[in-house]
């Protein structure tokens, strides 16, 4: 990380105090945990005082930690079960039953990424949502107008609610959409499907009819290709 971010995350960290604490980043960005109390006053600042101005927002992302860390890569043998995205209905109310991380009140978070044009550099902030459901955190739309769309997407796809958003409604999916399908328990096929009825001469919802399989398993190939003991020895000459 360069000097002069360095110096900002020094003066963020002296600035804010016990609102604010340093996360490790693996790409070298400045990066923030910021109390979702204090959340708007934090951003405010950051916005209009001249050591920082933050102008603009360039983007608000939803996490999900739910199994954060528990992949299923970890393993010699093939898996038939697939990515641990890939969940059927089933396999994800297990999933979200059975995981001590379930019941984690830190489960959902809010990302922001800020630009200061003055003085050219980026600060990345995360807040994590009140613990329930569903999730909820303070709309940043009143700080940064942009906020807007962004934290209606985070709504629509991980039912996170922006406490004061002037029009949280979902953005990418349809008005009768099922769940939220960034979510980790989400089930791979969703809840729903479309269809048109001729009878009715319109479109409807119906349960899911297709059967959720995993197409894309691992699977360990020891070959020549793969294993370094097997390549076959260069040729000289």
């Amino acid at each position: 990380m360069s000097q002069s971010l360095e110096q900002l995350g020094e003066a963020i960290a002296a600035r804010f105090a016990e609102k604010v604490s340093r996360a490790a980043s693996r790409c070298g960005e400045l990066t923030f945990e910021v109390d979702g109390a204090a959340l708007l006053e934090v951003c405010g600042a950051l916005r209009d005082e001249p050591a920082f101005r933050f102008e603009q927002l360039i983007d608000v992302a939803g996490v999900d930690y739910l199994t954060h860390g528990a992949g299923e890569w970890t393993t010699e043998s093939a898996t038939s079960s697939g990515f641990s995205r890939g969940r059927t209905g089933a396999e994800g109310a297990a999933a979200s039953a059975g995981d001590p991380q379930a019941a984690d009140p830190r489960r959902f978070a809010v990302v922001y990424h800020l630009l200061s044009v003055t003085h050219n550099r980026r600060v990345r902030l995360r807040a994590w949502c009140e613990p329930g459901e569903p999730p909820m955190i303070d709309s940043a739309v009143d700080v940064w107008s942009s906020a807007n769309w962004f934290e209606r997407e985070a709504f629509d796809l991980y039912g996170i609610v922006f406490r004061g958003h002037p029009d949280l409604r979902r953005i990418l999916t349809d008005y009768g959409f099922v769940g939220h399908p960034f979510r980790k328990d989400f089930p791979l096929a969703g809840n729903v499907e479309v269809r048109y009825d001729p009878a009715k001469g319109r479109v409807i919802y119906q349960p899911v009819s297709i059967e959720p399989r995993t197409l894309v398993p691992r699977v360990i190939r020891d070959d020549n290709r793969y294993a370094a003991a097997l390549k076959d020895p260069p040729r000289h000459g």
